[in-house]
């Protein structure tokens, strides 16, 4: 796979993914769509209580039964200074089964979605890495295949924004490894 797609069209940084000047940020949502913990939780505060409300409308009009994972649904940001919100739901990694489909289908969608409101730059945080505990390295690997398939299809920059240091180092050690 050739590195230099990836150096045009992605950026990686620690930071709050809530603070971003982009045209879409990506929530690693529940099922539920009305807030959680992790980064879910921190969209939700950030964005005020209209984000909430836009989500129960989604709930009752589309998505009745709750998000399946690797899907996406879109709502405005509110007091956020992204545009929009994509929301999606990464699978809860099981050793037993391969879900990296279920995982490269946050992915694919969401940027998929954003182009489709002509959105121009997206930002994702680690879907699936925290308490739905895919292992890193594994999902770092689902992202960058991901990225490679989708992005020529797209006019998309994309922003991956970690919370820690270490895991932008790690994501960086893996795109180092595999490009």
């Amino acid at each position: 796979m050739d590195k230099a797609w990836f150096d045009r069209r992605v950026s990686v940084i620690t930071g709050d993914i809530t603070r971003l000047e982009v045209d879409a940020i990506v929530n690693a949502a529940n099922h539920s769509l009305m807030g959680g913990g992790g980064v879910d939780g921190a969209i939700h505060r950030a964005a005020g209580p209209e984000l909430k409300q836009a989500c129960q409308r989604l709930r009752e009009t589309d998505w009745p039964d709750g998000l399946p994972d690797g899907e996406v649904a879109l709502t405005d940001g509110f007091e956020l200074p992204a545009r929009y919100v994509i929301h999606t739901v990464g699978p809860v990694y099981a050793k037993t089964k391969d879900k990296s489909h279920l995982l490269a289908n946050c992915y694919r969608n969401a940027l998929a979605l954003a182009d489709a409101h002509d959105c121009r730059s997206i930002a994702f945080p680690a879907i699936s890495t925290g308490v739905y505990g895919y292992p890193f390295d594994a999902a770092a690997r689902v992202v960058l295949d991901a990225l490679g398939e989708a992005l020529p299809c797209h006019s998309l920059d994309v922003t991956l924004c970690f919370f820690s240091d270490q895991d932008s180092r790690a994501f960086e050690a893996v795109v180092a490894e595999a490009l």
